[in-house]
């Protein structure tokens, strides 16, 4: 069952032993708390890792003005972007030296492939990355609903570990990358 925003903040505020939520604008303590924290703790989460459902690849529009120094050309990241994972250009997705300053990237470049992280609707969170979320926002609500920090502390471990199951489960899901280019593999090889 895909989750919701609140979906997913009342199921951290259960782990709590606090009241769920219907809406961020309900007037709760427990509502403006989950609206404060939400969007923050989701981005971080998001950001954290490669995620493959949220991992993407956009040809980036070329900015009019040049950049200040160090570079010859700007492009303008995407409106979903979150991190930077890699740049290149044409079939590659890799092997442009960037910089990312405000919100655009920065390189020596005609055109741009950039491979970036970006916010995926919560609809399409698989179950895995739903736990680690759960888990770090009870960890983030717990101090300022219950002013417990010794169950702070212990949800904190709790995500640490959720958010470390997820990443295995997440690494699973790829093709493991071949060592391309190694003077060894060349020589048992050949």
């Amino acid at each position: 069952m895909a989750l919701t925003a609140i979906g997913l903040c009342s199921r951290a505020l259960l782990k709590i032993g606090a009241r769920p939520i219907t809406s961020f604008t309900e007037g709760t303590a427990e509502a403006e708390v989950a609206d404060a924290l939400y969007g923050p703790v989701r981005d971080g989460l998001l950001s954290a890792n490669a995620w493959s459902f949220a991992t993407a690849q956009a040809r980036l529009a070329r900015l009019e003005a040049p950049p200040a120094a160090d570079f010859d050309a700007a492009f303008q990241l995407p409106a979903d972007f979150l991190r930077a994972l890699s740049a290149g250009h044409s079939a590659r997705g890799r092997g442009v030296t960037y910089r990312i300053v405000r919100r655009a990237l920065e390189a020596d470049a005609d055109e741009v492939v950039l491979t970036y992280v970006f916010r995926p609707p919560e609809d399409e969170f698989p179950p895995f990355f739903d736990l680690a979320l759960i888990a770090r926002l009870a960890a983030e609500f717990c101090l300022p609903l219950t002013e417990s920090t010794s169950r702070a502390e212990a949800l904190v471990q709790l995500a640490e570990h959720e958010f470390r199951r997820a990443r295995l489960i997440d690494a699973q899901q790829d093709a493991q990358p071949a060592i391309d280019g190694f003077a060894l593999t060349r020589a048992r090889l050949g």
